[in-house]
This record gives C-alpha cells, structure tokens and sequence, in this order.
C-alpha cells in the first residue's frame, strides 16, 4: 500500500499535481520544505522530487508512525516483514483469544473475528520491538501496515467519529504490507505543537493545510491513535473514545489568533495556505473557525499574497450542500 492508500478527512492528494505546479511557478526558491500540518504525508510525499530537505509535522501518533514507517532511514529487513504478512495470513482467527480491540471494537468497528487478530497482531508487534527481535523502522512499518490494513475494512464511513450501525459489517481485515519510500532527501519527522515548531524550523517553503473547523482530528481518529499508542486506556460512550488529548486550537473559536501567530513566527521565503469554501456549512461541525477573508488579512500582513482557486469535490458525510465547492490556494512571498 502506497501512503496515499488510505481513507482521510481532507486529504489533498487529488489536488497535488495543481499545487505542485502552482509552487514551482511562484516559489522559484523551493528546495527545502516546511510541511506544517503533514495529515496524510502525501504533500511531503509528492513534493520529493522538487525538493531535497524536509520537515514534516503532525500531532497525532499514528500520523508520526507512519511517516516514520514511509520516510524513515534505518534499514530494514523485507523478508522479515513479509514473512509477518504470510503468518498473519495463515492464523485461524476462530482460535484467538479476546483482546483489547475485540472487546471494545468487535462488532463495532470491525468485524468481531477480525478485531481479534488485529488486536493480537498489535500485542505481538509491542513484544516483539519490547525484546529486539525488530529494529524501531521495521516496528513502525509492521505497524504502519497494520493501521493502513484495518483502515481498508473498517465499518465507518472515513474516519471514527462514529460506525456505521444496523448493518452487518461485510468487509474482511487482510494484513497487507505499506511500500516504505526510498528517496535521497534528508526528512525530519515531529510531532509537536506546529506554533512552537514554526520558532524553529527555517526553510524555503511552508506548507499550512489546517484544521479549519471543530472536527478534533485526535477524535476523528481515536481508533487509530489508541491501537498505535497501545496503552489501553478506558474507553467509553457509544464510539468508544478514550480521554480527550491532542485537542487543537484550530479548532476552537481562537483559530484566527494561533493561525496568526503561526504565520508570524515562520522564517521561511514562502508560504502556501490551502483552504476550502466551507464557511457558510449547514453542519456547524464542518463550519470553518477561520473565514477567507482572515486567512488574506493575516497573510498579507507577511507579504505580498496571490489567491488560486479550482472546483473540487470533497467527503461530504451528508448534512453540508457541496455544491459549488471550491478549494483555494494562497501563495505568500514573504516580505515582498
């Protein structure tokens, strides 16, 4: 599976051959990238080749893993990993004790057989990483693997905020491997607080592509997040959430003021912002805590801003009218 393979609120993958190309027309300096809010990877993934130096941020814990399941540098043993992928195949998933993820997630979110073995496969990848019988870079894509698999047949609609109820769940878990990518760009990978990270990082081109609305992606995702930490906490509610945690102020009614103070503490040449027509949304979850006409303010205050825009049709749960949806992109050249 390729790192784009999986299902992911917002996600710009479709867009990036237009956001490429917008970058190398008007960020003639782009060597070095500053992915802010990195979500899928798939902006650092497809900007590679256009680059040779990135940093790639996000707060959540799977996100962290996986970039370092795609992007690390450590070496790794492929037979290993495949002969991983042929015993899970072979394990009658019947003779599994319960665990973890089936007695909070079976019949919910997966199938009950299938929770099961994924939640076996996640206690056996702890020990074995726990007793070195695997190196940190074959952990994270063992596990990376793992995340991007169950994602394939979970019974949601994209992300966890809920499952899909009064169905039976068809889908089947297989344990397929992701395909780390082998490039020669030196990566730096963190998960921390984008305006504390944004003090520190100096490069060519940041990239922004934040929440903008008051879906918490720690909640969106909390199925992924709490299989990847492996701490078992409780979980309570109909969805089965743990704890809140990783709570963002983009989105809170504050986003205009910490999106202000990110873009004034960037020390880079660039700045790409994407953005979505969602403001005026139906749902008050999917309405934007920052408006267009803020997002321009805030950036021409950094310099010397162009605005693009293209249709584009996005994940629509239902309840917000995605007609005339258009995604835009804002290109600022800094002190201009």
């Amino acid at each position: 599976m390729k790192i784009n393979n999986r299902r992911y609120t917002g996600s710009k993958y479709k867009l990036m051959p237009w956001i490429k190309e917008l970058i190398l027309e008007n960020c003639p300096e782009h060597d070095s990238l500053f992915d802010v809010f990195g979500g899928t990877g798939v902006v650092t993934s497809e900007l590679l080749e256009i680059t040779s130096s990135n940093v790639i941020n996000d707060f959540l814990f799977s996100n962290e893993t996986i970039y370092k399941a795609f992007f690390g540098k450590e070496k790794y043993d492929l037979k290993k990993l495949q002969a991983h992928v042929k015993r899970y195949g072979e394990i009658n998933k019947s003779e599994l004790d319960n665990n973890y993820v089936s007695d909070n997630y079976g019949d919910k979110y997966f199938r009950y057989e299938d929770a099961k073995l994924i939640g076996f496969i996640r206690e056996e990848l702890q020990q074995e990483y726990d007793s070195e019988l695997i190196n940190q870079r074959e952990f994270n894509i063992l596990l990376a693997s793992l995340l991007y698999s169950f994602d394939r047949c979970a019974n949601t609609v994209g992300h966890y905020e809920a499952y899909i109820k009064g169905k039976e769940i068809r889908s089947e878990f297989i344990y397929e491997l992701i395909e780390p990518i082998e490039c020669n760009n030196k990566i730096e990978i963190y998960r921390e607080d984008s305006n504390e990270l944004a003090k520190q990082v100096v490069a060519d081109v940041a990239f922004i592509d934040p929440p903008y609305n008051s879906r918490q992606y720690s909640r969106f995702y909390h199925v992924m997040e709490t299989i990847t930490k492996w701490e078992k906490p409780k979980l309570a509610g109909t969805a089965m959430k743990p704890p809140e945690e990783n709570m963002s102020d983009y989105c809170r009614n504050s986003a205009p003021k910490v999106f202000a103070e990110l873009i004034e503490s960037l020390n880079v040449k660039y700045i790409v912002v994407t953005y979505n027509n969602t403001y005026d949304s139906k749902s008050s979850s999917s309405r934007n805590k920052i408006t267009l006409e803020q997002i321009k303010e805030i950036l021409e205050k950094k310099g010397k801003t162009q605005i693009f825009e293209t249709d584009y049709h996005r994940f629509n749960a239902g309840k917000t009218d995605a007609a005339d949806h258009k995604e835009l992109v804002f290109i600022t050249r800094v002190g201009a």
